[in-house]
């Protein structure tokens, strides 16, 4: 059984969504589809206790050796986003039952978790997979769930935030699939490994140089770089709450995961960073990107999109650090993709549980909610203080290793602005607890009452989690640097 966790990883969810669809009551669908998406989590724990014991995994489907057959690849890197993904899916879905129930119509919740499994399967195999085609396969498959995911929200702008979606996903994947047509073009094969080998000869070919043009901006058009992050504000606003916390957490990690994955692993970083100039983009686009979406956050009424934005931040932040182009930048991204995964599930899972007792999330109805729900508002300061930065959470980690990445080059503007970053964060931080801790309830707030043990066990299993490895980074610094070291060897 061992030998076949590759590609269990993914066939787990896939197979277990449609079977969601015969199971009549909604409690068994939920206690199945969390049973699915715990298996994951084990056999990805597994693979990664694998891979750093005995190096890359490679499984052959079919039997079918690469370039001819389709092969599932796990090293360092694609392991640790195993890890991620399947956890936060985990944690969410011990929430989803409350939370799916109180914002969801009977008739929709099957479905909801046939859905819920195959963008589980969708990210997960976009991780594992070593065929570039795969890839744009499974990112289609977990992009279509996630439109029908956020359309599900009762809100009805929902339905325009999942057609915004659509439209941006569906241009992002056009240009991803031009590229990926690009590179078969020049190379002929698809096979990742295959593919690194033959484009290290192709450095001059003006195919190429389009090739990764247009895969680029694509997969920028997934992650929601500034400006290219219209789609994402509303998409987490209106979307079901465990939904919001689901993409929040995972779903750019995994775009960021592919921009790595190429950047690194297929063209090189020496062709990226030399014969493109990639680093100033990066560079360019996430200072401007921390600033803005970050300024934008402090004028949001709705807390769903102010966390959206910030998140719009978050991804400038890990892009900055990449455009860096030094090895503590690129530990300083490997390492905010996880600590911003706990950061985010711990405060939309949060979110969850106010929408569960106040049926909003606007700003003006969390007044006096910190005398009402402490547990809840709890957590979301918890998680506010490791947006900011400050010691003693992940975020803290997260940022000193950005600061160094920059004082290693010698660009002090740069940590300034890592800084100001901060800084803003702490103001639209400080809007939740200045109405939560400092207004008076609202009259038509009285009655609320603290949210659910289970909605608070999953936020407070990822709130403690932001304290704990905020104290104690070790396993994730030791990780970050194995998977830092395997993508600056370059190809696979």
């Amino acid at each position: 059984m061992s030998t076949q966790l590759a590609i269990l990883q993914v066939v787990v969810p896939l197979l277990a969504a449609p079977l969601c669809l015969v199971i009549s009551r909604t409690t068994l669908v939920w206690f199945f589809a969390l049973v699915a998406s715990i298996i994951s989590f084990f056999i990805s724990l597994s693979l990664l206790i694998q891979v750093m014991q005995s190096g890359t995994i490679i499984y052959s489907l079919g039997g079918w050796q690469a370039p001819v057959g389709i092969e599932y690849r796990i090293d360092h890197l694609s392991a640790y986003l195993l890890l991620i993904v399947s956890a936060i899916s985990s944690v969410i879905l011990l929430a989803a039952k409350t939370s799916i129930e109180n914002e969801l119509p009977n008739r929709k919740r099957s479905l909801f978790y046939v859905v819920y499994l195959l963008c589980l399967a969708g990210m997960l195999g976009i991780v594992a997979t070593g065929d570039v085609f795969n890839v744009f396969i499974f990112l289609e498959i977990a992009a279509l769930s996630s439109y029908t995911l956020i359309a599900m929200g009762k809100d009805r702008r929902a339905l325009t935030a999942a057609l915004s979606y659509l439209l941006v996903g569906t241009l992002g994947a056009t240009f991803i699939l031009i590229g990926i047509g690009l590179m078969y073009m020049a190379t002929g094969t698809l096979n990742m490994h295959d593919l690194s080998e033959r484009l290290a000869h192709l450095s001059d070919s003006r195919t190429l140089i389009t090739a990764f043009s247009f895969f680029i901006v694509g997969v920028c058009l997934k992650l929601a770089l500034f400006p290219l992050h219209w789609w994402l504000p509303n998409a987490y606003a209106f979307a079901p709450s465990i939904i919001s916390a689901l993409l929040a957490a995972t779903a750019t990690k995994v775009a960021i995961y592919i921009l790595l994955r190429f950047v690194f692993t297929v063209f090189g970083s020496e062709f990226s960073f030399s014969v493109l100039p990639l680093q100033n983009i990066l560079l360019t686009l996430g200072l401007v990107g921390i600033l803005v979406a970050s300024t934008l956050a402090i004028y949001q009424q709705n807390v769903k999109q102010l966390l959206a934005y910030s998140s719009v931040a978050q991804v400038a932040y890990m892009m900055l650090s990449l455009g860096l182009n030094n090895s503590t930048g690129l530990i300083a991204t490997l390492l905010h993709l996880f600590n911003h995964a706990l950061m985010k599930g711990a405060l939309f899972l949060a979110l969850a549980a106010v929408m569960f007792r106040t049926g909003s999330v606007q700003l003006q109805h969390f007044a006096g909610l910190g005398k009402q729900m402490p547990w809840t508002i709890a957590a979301i300061v918890i998680g506010g203080l490791s947006l900011i930065g400050i010691p003693l959470t992940v975020g803290f980690i997260s940022k000193w290793y950005m600061l160094r990445a920059s004082l290693e080059n010698a660009w002090w503007p740069v940590a300034m602005v890592i800084l100001l970053g901060s800084l803003l964060g702490a103001i639209y931080v400080w809007r939740i607890v200045e109405a939560a801790y400092f207004k008076p309830a609202l009259t038509t707030a009285q009655s609320v009452k603290e949210a659910p043990f289970s909605l608070l066990l999953p936020t407070w299993l990822l709130t403690l989690a932001n304290l704990y490895f905020g104290v104690d980074s070790r396993l994730t610094i030791t990780v970050t640097e194995l998977a830092a070291q395997s993508l600056l060897k370059g190809p696979l």
